[in-house]
């Protein structure tokens, strides 16, 4: 409810929220002060002597000593408002032992107080007094930008802080800061490059050490492959010498080429890649510079250890004798993280190293055996442990009196524990329980007492501490037993790396252990189990990670950075023992650590001089638990300077507080440190806490303590505090059965063994959701615990916003736990529990919170398993309650929530329209219900499935096995005989089962199973029969069930259309509420999508079908798959396949498939489709009967792409039957003619490419019979024929100069001949006879209208014709509106097929045109515009038919078939089209008059336009005439002869080719003379030649010499003859040069003039000289053969004679 954004909220009186109480110590005597302040506290931070708070509306105050201001007294002060911050509103606030600092809404960073160490970030300045900007800028940007800053943290002499990007920026003084650098202070912020590329959560700073709480990277980023070579020199990392009886891995690689560590400083040198040279001893420990020369090499082998040890410690170059270093950490015999056994390239270091020497084989054994069980971890290492560097303070610090310096003496012993323990510890994650047995038999207590001389240690005593010895030796004595005690060993059960699953093998080695150890190592009982879940990835942005590691660097002389050593560390390093602790927090006090977890345990570590870590009276360096009582779960922490402070959740859900640590007497408020003070061995309870309220955080630091506290106002705060509170027990609760009954459960050996491979499986499902919700229960815990922290807006509560996470991870549970149930798995994991827990299992009846005595086993793990549900809730009764804080009222007609009414009475009028309260209630209240249903549900479903566990107890065995499915469920069963098979025998058995998926029929031995989804049942009327029966249809069977009573019958109906209906939502009508199955719907669809394989029809047997079903069979889109491979995709009706479809046959010889797609009917291939073969063959065409049968074309040969051969004509039952074009590539013959059963027969024309022409009868596939021959060059044989191209019979043989022989002929064309008979040669008289000899070409082809019958068969017949013209027009006219529509609907579903203008088109032919009565000129427009529209578009049937024919045309006449001598046929051809295409016209139009026909003209016009020809109306309709004539040229013409003429003007071209030659001569040379020669040399007459002509607007005289400018207009339009297709368009443009001329002589004469043809001629013949019309013959021949006959006689028709007289004229026009 704390939402800052409604500015409202800021004038309420303080009396509520943010309240905060300060106090000192433990004593009873205690009470806490209220800090007043005028508004509500949001947070708190407390440095040793001072504090700052941030209020509501971004204020900060200072409270307590502040020596840094001017003008402030010495004692401490109430809260002081920072003014510096005025316009700034900030956002957090953080406090070190004598400076502040604040983050602001923007991310800037103000810093104030003591800067000595450079720890505000400013430089030049040692102390500041308020409130000042630090820039933090990110230089590798480019440009450089500021660096926005969630939160800071600061410590004695150094600030760190938490950018947005997650990444952490540090300034000030000391290794504490973990920068490449060992110049001190640093002023300006420079970002932690060991941290680079991780996400960091959180940061904590200590005096001098510092914490990060960092989020785990993903498992992939982790595991990088180790390396096995050094980077700087490519030698190899590892040897290895095989000795007799064992094996040694060495990993003293000595770097030749290692760098100066002063080269580089200031740079830096990151795990993560960064541009620094390797200067570590272990890719993963950078090494830090450090102001010490480089001594002669250490020792060898054989020195003792004090020589060694000795070496390492170089003399200062600065200092003096009497001045010594800090522990060396650079050395690897002291440094903890040698063992780590990373790639250990060890390169000379100026920290003292020479090379590497290990003078004990013992520790060395340890570290290879080690190496090898850690092989696989290697990565993990990378990057995450740095190397123990000895922690450089600037000179001047080394006197400080918290540091001293220690005795070089003390150097081994301060560090032997912290070898051993890192050989055990830091692989203890990866090898699990199995180092503690090694560590035995390797006998490392020898290497200990070898190693540890009794001299001092060196520890650093702390303010105000007992005798230096005494701590010194707790250090290390606490260090010694870090081998037994360390947490990594001490939960190594719960350790979740997969290495422990591992085989562990190193040869020789092991041999030396003893069997009774290896036999102890082994744990026969327990074998780890990796529990973790993978992170719910959807929720991982709603709620916070538990995947968390905690990584420390700084100074370490109180243990405080938990590697269990007490060395510094000038990188991060992550603590491993905290990795899978699930850490949500971390606290710094001045020389300890904390970390809280998510399961509410605090873990401390470092300094414990006032028992402040609340575990024990000695330091500790590894994370400890802090010792609490049972049932306090801690969810806030804070440390101070030696004590600990702890917010917990006790047996009421009001916060209670704990405290740890020094007593402060206040009866001398003096100097209360100097006092000895007690302190409290254990976290003690503050007896006040209860007076607080509801505390919602609490700070520490010095001595002081503060908690942050609110009223409980309405119940709001009070319910959310149970809502935390009760997660946090509910987490704590799962985490306690997933350690201490699953693990151990799920790591007993022989465990799959005994469940059987299924169950086991069910198991390991079960403990996975178990697992998944356990982890969301976490996440939500601490999401919640912040929740309280921060702002409470319930629009924040991760529950209602994203509830769908919760409610899927429940309903994932709870199904596996169901599924388990339902196999007897809870039965069979009796035997398994009974040897785990004993025969007494309390630990099972204490978590399953049962107060059952002697309950069975079974349950008590069933009511385990189902402990969730009941969590629901809870959650449903605690949103309700907060619900109830929100009780809606009305005022002023505005619905508000009571909190907002409350308020409104404190406050101005102007806010009484908040209505955000509304939305708050109706969210709650939506949640509440939602959790509430699901309980309800999650209740019914475990009710379903301990109904269907025992309904499988009393089953009959053998079909149990067959018919038990995890998910099945039972629903109702049939053994009280209530429900029997209709017309059953007398003495036989059936048994119904009704599950959730399937209906079951039983009998004797067998039984039948029937999917729920391909299941129809529906009630027979009881009037006729008196039987309560109930018809059953599946796909394949369909019988009767008799019910016993109406009653029975009823439910049985009921039960099996919920079934049938929850199975086709498949399960989702699960989310409905329980108790509203009224709401379901009465009967499942019979229409429906599902899945079915059938196993007895013969056609379909096993195939699989899944697709759209009506009633039992399959209906509408759906995919057919046989065994075989066979599929058919595409639409069903009644059960077969009927439209469109594909179809997919495998040819096993080929290796590949035969693939259908086109239309069916019926469950055939029926319709238009493509066929493309395996052998590469494709047929395009029509199909009936799965034959190809009507008209279609077959692409014969390789898949290239010009095929060998193709064929285009009829079929008739798979053959091809009828006329057909047959062209064959390989050969280069085109066949044009009949066809029977696959072979020519009948009449037929064969063109080759070599230009032989026949024409004549075939017969069986044969030239057989009389027929024609003609060669290019004109010879020709007339006669008999009896195989391809071979002469046999009589005949007459004619000579292409006219000479011929007739006789008998016998041979093949082309080779000799042989001839028997007479030889004529025409004398020049006989030219009668000689005409009428001339070889008639086309009589015996193939008449046109016999030609392409089936293409124009299969047009009538969809236009619901049986025969052409039989049929209603009606009816032709519905089949061209479904084919239309059907066609669109089609295409709209991929709209990439149609253009918008297609479309448009498709629109408009829908309509259909009104054509009753009879025919008048704008009807008959309005048919010819229909036409038009119509062959435009393939999808109308008279658009399809013009496509078929132009494609058969084309293929006819185009390539070999552009033969001369076709042209008649390819003319009689296209005016065949013409009167077949006008005939399905007047079907379609009946009013239309025949052929030759007049349509009358309504208004008549001047009589002299009578003659004008239709055609010419077609090209500009003008209705000013007295009548039309109809005609099929004029209609279809224009539609049908722009697409072929190609191949039509190719072959009239062909044919004239000779004369054109001669006319094109003729014209090339008159051209070659000037107009007015031209003009003298045809003749005409001087007064029609042009004296100027008009050159663009400018007269200019026509001179002698000028050429191409007299009738240019009438030449240029002549030219535009070439530019049309149709007859009536060529005819027009005539017309139109005639005109012109005309115009341009008028223009000369100024006088009405009228022509005589003599006048004419000669000018029209320039006109077409000029006009260079370069096939002029092949055009004059197409209007002759084409035009309309009704125009012949017109005006036209006298024009077009003109142009041919001229076309013969200049063909044989004589040069004088």
């Amino acid at each position: 409810m704390q939402n800052q954004k409604n500015g409202f909220r800021e004038e309420e009186g303080s009396g509520e929220r943010g309240l905060l109480h300060t106090w000192k110590g433990y004593s009873c005597s205690v009470t806490p002060e209220r800090v007043l302040l005028s508004r509500p506290v949001l947070q708190a931070a407390l440095g040793t002597r001072h504090g700052v708070l941030l209020a509501e509306g971004g204020q900060v105050y200072s409270i307590g000593e502040l020596p840094w201001k001017p003008d402030q007294p010495s004692e401490p002060v109430g809260p002081i408002l920072e003014t510096a911050l005025g316009g700034q509103r900030a956002v957090s606030v953080a406090a070190g032992s004598f400076h502040s600092g604040a983050v602001t809404e923007d991310g800037g960073v103000h810093m104030w107080g003591e800067n000595a160490s450079g720890q505000c970030g400013l430089s030049g300045r040692n102390l500041v007094a308020d409130p000042t900007p630090v820039s933090v800028v990110d230089p590798e940007m480019s440009p450089p930008q500021a660096v926005r800053v969630l939160e800071l943290a600061c410590g004695e002499q150094h600030t760190l802080a938490l950018s947005a990007r997650r990444e952490v920026w540090a300034w000030g003084s000391g290794c504490q800061l973990g920068l490449v650098t060992s110049v001190f202070p640093v002023s300006q912020p420079q970002k932690v490059e060991h941290l680079a590329g991780r996400y960091v959560l959180q940061v904590a700073c200590g005096a001098f050490h510092s914490l990060a709480l960092v989020r785990c990277l993903a498992p992939r980023e982790a595991r990088r492959p180790p390396q096995d070579k050094c980077g700087q020199c490519n030698q190899l990392l590892y040897t290895m010498t095989d000795k007799e009886d064992h094996v040694i891995i060495s990993d003293n690689h000595y770097c030749p080429l290692g760098v100066e560590l002063a080269e580089a400083e200031g740079r830096p040198a990151s795990g993560q890649g960064s541009p620094a040279p390797r200067l570590r001893s272990s890719p993963s420990e950078p090494v830090l510079p450090s102001m010490a020369k480089p001594p002669a090499p250490a020792g060898s082998e054989d020195d003792p250890p004090t020589t060694a040890s000795a070496s390492a410690q170089s003399t200062s170059k600065d200092s003096d004798s009497t001045e010594k270093p800090e522990p060396d950490g650079g050395d690897p015999k002291t440094d903890p993280d040698s063992a780590l056994l990373t790639d250990s390239c060890k390169t000379p270091m100026s920290t003292g190293t020479g090379p590497k020497n290990s003078p004990y084989p013992d520790e060395q054994a340890v570290k290879d055996y080690l190496k090898k069980l850690s092989d696989h971890s290697l990565a993990e290492q990378v990057g995450k442990s740095p190397v123990t560097v000895q922690c450089t303070q600037p000179l001047e610090d080394s006197a400080d009196p918290d540091t001293p310096d220690p005795d070089p003496a003390s150097l081994p012993a301060t560090t032997v524990g912290s070898t051993l323990n890192s050989l055990v510890v830091s692989c203890a994650s990866v090898v699990g329980e199995r180092v503690a047995s090694t560590y035995e038999a390797l006998s490392l207590k020898k290497v200990m007492s070898y190693y540890y001389p009794s001299g001092a240690g060196g520890g650093v005593p702390g303010p105000g501490e007992g005798s230096k010895e005494t701590r010194e030796e707790r250090v290390r004595l606490e260090e010694s037993m870090q081998g037994k005690k360390s947490s990594s060993l001490g939960d190594i059960r719960e350790e979740e790396a997969e290495g422990l699953s591992r085989r562990l093998s190193l040869p020789g080695l092991l041999s030396q252990v003893s069997p009774r150890l290896l036999r102890k190592a082994s744990r026969p009982r327990v074998r780890a189990v990796a529990l973790t879940p993978t992170p719910v990835f959807e929720a991982e942005d709603h709620l916070p990670s538990l995947h968390t590691e905690v990584w420390s660097w700084g100074r370490g002389k109180e243990g405080q950075l938990g590697h269990g050593d007490i060395l510094p560390r000038l990188q991060p390093l992550c603590i491993k023992s905290l990795s899978s602790k699930e850490v949500v927090r971390v606290a710094a006090g001045a020389h300890h650590s904390l970390a809280l977890t998510a399961q509410s345990q605090v873990f401390s570590w470092g300094s414990n001089s006032s028992g402040q870590l609340g575990h024990m009276d000695s330091p500790s360096t590894v994370p400890r638990q802090a010792k609490m009582s049972e049932g306090i779960r801690v969810w806030d922490v804070a440390a101070g300077q030696q004590h600990t402070l702890l917010l917990a959740d006790g047996d009421c859900f009001q916060p209670i507080l704990y405290y740890c640590g020094r007593q402060v007497r206040e009866e001398a408020p003096g100097s209360p440190q100097s006092e000895s003070g007690g302190y409290t061995p254990q976290a003690v309870l503050l007896p006040f806490c209860m007076n607080l309220g509801y505390v919602s955080s609490v700070f520490a630091g010095g001595q002081s303590c503060l908690a942050l506290a609110d009223r409980n106002v309405m119940g709001f705060i009070a319910s959310l505090h149970e809502l935390a509170a009760a997660e946090r027990k509910f987490y704590c609760k799962l985490s306690n059965i997933k350690s201490q009954i699953l693990r151990p459960l799920l790591g007993l050996e022989n465990l799959a063994v005994t469940l059987g491979p299924t169950t086991n499986q069910l198991l390991q499902t079960l403990a996975g959701h178990f697992s998944r919700l356990c982890h969301l229960t976490g996440q939500h815990s601490v999401s919640l615990t912040s929740f309280l922290r921060r702002g409470r807006d319930v629009k924040g509560l991760v529950m209602l916003e994203h509830a769908a996470i919760f409610l899927d991870t429940y309903k994932e549970y709870c199904s596996s736990v169901g599924n388990f149930l339902v196999m007897g798995g809870f039965q069979a994991l009796v035997k398994p529990s009974l040897d785990f827990f004993g025969k007494s299992p309390e630990l099972l009846q204490r978590l399953a919170e049962t107060s059952e005595e002697n309950a069975p086993l079974s349950d008590l793990l069933v009511a385990l398993s189902y402990l969730p549900v009941r969590h629901l809730h809870e959650y449903g009764r605690l949103l309700l309650k907060l619900a109830t804080c929100f009780e809606v009222v009305r005022t002023d007609g505005q619905t508000l929530s009571h909190t907002s009414t409350r308020r409104l009475k404190e406050r101005h009028p102007r806010h009484a329209q908040h209505t955000w309260s509304t939305l708050d209630y109706q969210k709650l209240q939506d949640g509440c219900s939602k959790y509430e249903a699901l309980a309800l549900l999650l209740k019914r479903k475990r009710k379903e499935a301990e109904y269907t566990y025992h309904f499988w107890k009393s089953f009959p065995g053998k079909m149990t096995d067959s018919l038990r499915k995890p998910s099945r469920r039972l629903v109702c069963e049939s053994s009280n005989k209530a429900l029997t098979l209709q017309n059953a025998g007398r003495f036989s058995v059936n048994w119904f089962i009704l599950f959730n998926d399937a209906l079951v029929h039983a009998q004797f031995s067998t039984h039948h199973v029937f999917p729920l989804a391909t299941l129809w049942v529906e009630p027979i009327s009881e009037e006729d029969t008196g039987l309560y029966g109930l018809k059953v249809t599946s796909p394949e069977e369909s019988f009767t069930l008799l019910a016993s009573s109406p009653m029975e019958k009823a439910k049985w109906l009921r039960a099996i259309n919920q079934a049938v209906d929850q199975a086709l939502s498949g399960g989702g009508a699960e989310a409905l509420v329980p108790g509203s199955s009224v709401a379901q719907r009465p009967e499942p669809p019979i229409s429906r999508t599902a899945t079915y394989t059938f196993y007895k029809d013969s056609r379909l047997k096993e195939a699989t079908y899944e697709g759209r079903w009506l009633a039992g069979k399959p209906h509408g889109k759906g995919v057919l798959k046989w065994p075989d491979g066979r599929t058919y995709t595409g639409t069903f009706k009644n059960g077969l396949e009927d439209g469109y479809g594909e179809y997919v046959v495998p040819n096993k010889a080929l290796n590949k498939n035969h693939h259908y797609q086109g239309h069916w009917r019926e469950g055939k291939m029926h319709g238009f489709g493509t066929y493309k073969y395996a052998t590469g063959e494709v047929y395009e065409g029509s199909f009936q009967d799965n034959m190809r049968q009507g008209h279609g074309m077959l692409r014969s040969g390789k898949l290239t792409s010009s095929s060998p051969s193709v064929f285009i004509g009829q079929w008739l039952q798979d053959k091809r039957t009828g006329y057909g074009v047959n062209d064959d590539i390989t050969r280069g013959e085109k066949y044009m003619g009949m066809w029977q059963d696959e072979q020519r027969q009948g009449n037929g024309v064969i063109v080759t490419q070599f230009g032989l022409y026949y024409e004549g009868a075939f017969n069986n596939n044969k030239m057989m019979g009389s027929g024609i021959l003609l060669s290019e060059d004109d010879t020709a044989f007339e006669g008999e024929f009896s195989e391809d191209w071979t002469l046999s019979g009589k005949g007459t043989l004619t000579m292409p100069n006219g000479d011929y022989f007739e006789g008998t002929f016998n041979g093949v064309w082309g080779s000799g001949l042989k001839v028997s008979g007479s030889y004529y040669k025409p004398n020049l008289y006989e030219s009668d006879k000689d005409k009428n000899r001339a070889v008639k070409l086309g009589s015996l082809a193939v008449r046109p209208e016999e030609k392409w019958r089936a293409v124009f068969e299969e047009c009538w017949s969809r236009l619901g014709c049986e025969t052409p013209g039989q049929g209603e027009n009606w009816k032709a006219w519905e089949n061209i509106a479904v084919t239309l529509t059907a066609n669109r609907r089609q295409h709209r579903d991929s709209p990439e097929l149609m253009s918008r203008s297609h479309n448009k088109t498709l629109e408009s032919l829908e309509f259909i045109p009104q054509h009753v009565g009879p025919v008048t000129m704008e009807k008959y427009e309005s048919i010819r515009r229909y036409l038009i529209k119509a062959c435009d578009t393939p999808l109308h049937p008279l658009g399809r038919l013009v496509e078929t024919l132009v494609a058969v045309y084309r293929m006819t006449y185009v390539g070999v078939g552009a033969n001369r001598r076709l042209l008649q046929q390819a003319v009689n051809e296209i005016k065949s089209y013409l009167s077949r295409i006008f005939q399905l016209v007047r079907f379609l139009f009946p009013d239309l008059p025949e052929e030759g026909g007049v349509i009358p003209e309504t208004t008549t016009d001047s009589p002299d336009r009578r003659g004008r020809s239709p055609s010419d109306a077609v090209a500009q309709p003008e209705p000013a005439q007295p009548g039309r004539v109809v005609s099929s040229s004029a209609l279809l013409l224009p539609v049908l002869l722009p697409r072929l003429y190609p191949p039509l003007f190719t072959l009239y071209a062909l044919e004239k080719e000779r004369e054109e030659d001669v006319y094109w001569e003729c014209v090339l040379r008159l051209n070659k003379q000037p107009d007015l020669a031209l003009l003298a040399f045809l003749g005409v007459q001087q007064k029609f030649w042009p004296v100027s002509i008009s050159v663009l607007g400018e007269k200019k005289q026509v001179l002698s010499c000028t050429k191409d400018a007299c009738f240019a207009s009438a030449i240029e339009t002549l030219q535009q003859i070439s530019t049309t297709f149709t007859p009536s368009d060529k005819l027009q443009v005539i017309q139109l040069t005639f005109e012109e001329i005309t115009q341009e002589v008028l223009a000369l004469l100024k006088e009405d003039f009228l022509w005589s043809m003599d006048d004419l001629f000669p000018v029209f013949l320039y006109v077409v000289l000029r006009a260079r019309i370069r096939n002029l013959g092949s055009e004059v021949n197409l209007i002759e053969d084409l035009m309309d006959p009704c125009v012949q006689h017109g005006e036209q028709g006298i024009m077009f004679t003109t142009l041919k007289a001229c076309y013969y004229q200049i063909q044989h026009e004589k040069v004088t």
